[in-house]
């Protein structure tokens, strides 16, 4: 197939939900690690396909989702610097730290600003060099490359108003701690998105050290079916092991010049996320040749976060022990006009889908 309306033809959606149901002796939970497949799954009503011994649980795989509370709260103590201009992706905006968020910020004075690139930040900068120019580094390993970039540009042209506030995480640390955890997990339907980065040998010692299946997978009803059936087949066998589904994007390798780039600007650090706690090696920090634009360093921040609303179940929903509706909040006090939660703020979060797409049912 070559183009994206052939992943969508019904007939063969069909085809494969009546392959699927050959499985109907299996009792499994598999769990998708990428916001983007979680909005897939409940736009296309792939759970409604399968038969009920397969179901699917949402993880951590949205990354405004599972950054701190604390990391929040820091973004607004810098907004509140006087010649300090914050840049950030859009969906970062809403997300409520202890007693506001940036959006609230904003209509308050802040000179915050929503931008689509690293290099749209940087522009920023050398626009205003009386300014300080805070970018909010957000993503998994499918954005930091584009922070390590505007970070290398930075320093080659000697741009000394330009800051990064990395929360900047990787996939693998926080799978294995999830397969540590209560939840209980049989396959893995891995991220798109950043398996093109890193290439599908970051999950090889999922299989090798827990026998659990993992399968690269595609965002379109076809690409998440198949992974499924290929997922189900290998439990079925025995047979765990990484595949990919998504052939037309990602390779065994991945993108080796995205790799260096990221390396080259950032080093692991301990990381907290939220729902988790902190995961070994999980973050991604600037390395000491960079640390004069890492925002933490240059402006010793320093903040008290509290508690977060303890009806939120946010956490839970991101370990994959809970589901939106499972919520005392849901659909009642948050909902997108009134997000509780960051699940329900980002347009890859559960929550997110769940409301968007409940009608589906």
């Amino acid at each position: 197939m070559k183009f994206i309306n052939e992943y969508r033809d019904s007939e063969i959606v069909k085809k494969l939900s009546k392959k699927l149901h050959r499985y109907n002796d299996l009792n499994i939970s598999l769990m998708e690690v990428c916001g983007g497949h979680t909005m897939a799954i409940h736009r296309f009503g792939i759970p409604f396909l399968l038969p009920k011994g397969i179901k699917l649980i949402s993880g951590p795989g949205c990354p405004v989702c599972v950054s701190s509370v604390n990391f929040i709260d820091k973004a607004i103590a810098l907004s509140e610097i006087d010649d300090v201009i914050i840049t950030t992706y859009g969906d970062l905006i809403r997300v409520p730290g202890s007693q506001s968020s940036l959006e609230k910020e904003k209509s308050k004075g802040a000179d915050i600003r929503i931008v689509y690139s690293t290099l749209e930040a940087l522009k920023i900068a050398r626009s205003n060099q009386d300014k300080k120019i805070v970018f909010l580094g957000i993503g998994f390993e499918t954005t930091a490359p584009a922070s390590a970039v505007a970070v290398q540009n930075a320093y080659k042209e000697n741009i000394t108003n330009f800051y990064l506030l990395s929360a900047h995480k990787i996939m693998p640390p926080v799978m294995e701690a999830l397969l540590n955890d209560d939840v209980k997990i049989d396959g893995f339907i891995c991220p798109g998105h950043v398996s093109t980065i890193t290439g599908s040998k970051i999950y090889d010692f999922i299989p090798e050290k827990y026998k659990i299946g993992c399968v690269v997978t595609g965002f379109e009803p076809i690409d998440m079916m198949q992974s499924i059936d290929m997922l189900a087949n290998q439990i079925f066998n025995s047979s765990q092991k990484v595949e990919i589904q998504y052939s037309r994007a990602v390779k065994r390798d991945g993108n080796i010049k995205a790799q260096a780039i990221m390396n080259e600007v950032f080093g692991n650090r301990n990381d907290f996320w939220r729902g988790i706690g902190e995961i070994p090696d999980s973050g991604l920090k600037l390395k000491e040749k960079y640390k004069d634009f890492d925002a933490e360093f240059a402006f010793n921040i320093d903040v008290e976060t509290k508690p977060e609303n303890p009806a939120c179940i946010c956490g839970n929903i991101l370990r994959g022990l809970k589901t939106p509706k499972d919520c005392s909040l849901f659909n009642k006090v948050c909902t997108p006009i009134n997000p509780i939660g960051a699940c329900m703020v980002s347009s890859e979060g559960s929550c997110a889908a769940y409301y968007k797409y409940q009608n589906y049912e």
